[in-house]
């Protein structure tokens, strides 16, 4: 009775002209169940697909003739679809997130660590193939702006691999809800979404909350945390703000990416971790990392696909739309009839320049539903609950509004102050200790305003 072939745990093509490395891979691999084919070469793997097709193909960055960049656009023609990791030392580790961007599904880096090995083979296998995608995975994000829509399909694509993400743009962009949708559209869609605004947290309490403590292991410390890594477990953990990030904090999550794994603050215990990590900022790293405020090795970690989210004020056709969603929306949920804009309030809202982005627009528009009686909101309901309208070609003025029957003196006295310190926060660029000299406040005092305002920094 002829033997039975033994079932693998998939196929993987390896290349390296290393032989020591290919040798060492080829062992490893083998011995987890894997059937390997082994080549020195990019030319060679070409040839080995002939007869070999793999699941999987791991390469070298750094090859005579053909590199592994090369290598990878040949195989994204002939076998679109395929998993393609790039092995990479340190020095080269720009050149990795290239190749990322370019398709790559991740890299690793010299020396490999056995477990960080496996992990990523494991990763790569189960994303392999085809993935089905709810087509809802993006309904959130209402736009027709034609550069939204390539950032769309850029994000799909995206959300099929496990590369780190960052997403970069103004606050009240849309950021999180942006990288929510990538979590949706990818293998990891039924495991957590863990959101942490690194700004908002004292910098003694973002590490606990990160990477969780003992019992006992500070003043406070009255039970076991098992941290924000722990609770994404499988899932996506997105770093908001993550410019902010204090130095020390930094550093550990640094270690965390490079190892997979960390340990609880006051405990011993490694853990090891399966988490992708997106990230988001409204900051310029570029001038973080000149200033020597962020680590340019975590930048590189982090920013293997940047994807930079339009403000409002650059995709204005998007305005009317997204305020009809917003007013059907909470016309809704507030058990209210329909609501229209006229042609003139419509207009104002154009011609704004929207420093709070979509957050603002949503913010307008539920105030609007709640505060105005009929069916149609005009040009006296919008003004005083904006910042300042453009007026004419190049002027922003910022005056006095008229009166709005339906509106208390208090909330017209609320809605102007809100348009000072949102017009503050805008010719700043974002500076909030610059808006606060301008203002006459402190710092925290306008981050205080901000929040009760319902504007972010």
């Amino acid at each position: 009775m002829p033997a039975t072939a033994a079932r693998t745990r998939g196929k993987i093509l390896l290349v390296d002209d290393d032989p020591g490395l290919l040798r060492l891979l080829s062992i490893r691999l083998r011995a987890e169940g894997y059937e390997i084919e082994a080549v020195d070469s990019a030319h060679k793997a070409l040839g080995a697909l002939n007869r070999f097709t793999p699941d999987l193909v791991i390469t070298d960055l750094r090859m005579d003739k053909m590199d592994g960049i090369g290598l990878l656009k040949e195989l994204q023609m002939r076998s679109p679809g395929l998993r393609v990791v790039i092995i990479t030392a340190h020095g080269t580790i720009p050149d990795a997130v290239v190749a990322t961007q370019s398709g790559a599904f991740g890299f690793l880096t010299k020396p490999i660590d056995k477990d960080e090995l496996m992990a990523t083979v494991d990763r790569a296998l189960k994303v392999s193939g085809s993935v089905e995608v709810d087509e809802d995975w993006c309904k959130q994000i209402i736009t027709r702006n034609q550069h939204m829509k390539e950032i769309l399909q850029q994000a799909k694509m995206v959300a099929a691999t496990d590369a780190r993400v960052m997403l970069n743009g103004e606050s009240g962009t849309g950021k999180e809800l942006l990288a929510q949708a990538i979590h949706r559209a990818s293998p990891r869609r039924d495991k957590p979404f863990v959101a942490i605004n690194c700004s908002a947290m004292a910098e003694n309490l973002l590490e606990s909350e990160l990477f969780g403590h003992e019992k006992g292991s500070f003043t406070g410390a009255t039970r076991n945390h098992k941290g924000l890594f722990q609770a994404a477990e499988g899932g996506t953990l997105l770093l908001d703000e993550i410019g902010d990030m204090n130095p020390m904090t930094q550093a550990k999550l640094l270690r965390v990416l490079e190892e997979q794994e960390m340990t609880r603050i006051g405990g011993e215990q490694v853990i090891k971790l399966d988490v992708r990590i997106f990230s988001s900022t409204n900051r310029d790293l570029d001038r973080l990392l000149a200033g020597g405020k962020f680590r340019e090795d975590l930048f590189h970690r982090l920013q293997v696909i940047p994807i930079h989210v339009l403000p409002l004020r650059e995709r204005r056709g998007d305005i009317s739309l997204l305020a009809e969603h917003f007013f059907s929306r909470f016309c809704r949920s507030g058990g209210i009839g329909p609501k229209r804009l006229t042609a003139a309030a419509a207009d104002v809202l154009n011609r704004y320049s929207w420093p709070g982005n979509v957050r603002e627009l949503r913010n307008l528009c539920e105030r609007l539903v709640i505060m105005t009686d009929g069916q149609t909101i005009d040009l006296p309901h919008v003004e005083p609950l904006i910042a300042h309208v453009k007026m004419g070609k190049d002027k922003d003025v910022l005056g006095p509004a008229a009166p709005v029957a339906g509106l208390s003196l208090a909330e017209q006295m609320l809605a102007y102050e809100r348009r000072l310190v949102a017009a503050a926060v805008e010719r700043n660029q974002g500076n909030i200790s610059a808006a606060a000299r301008e203002l006459g406040l402190d710092r925290a005092n306008l981050f205080r305003k901000l929040k009760r305002l319902g504007l972010k920094a």
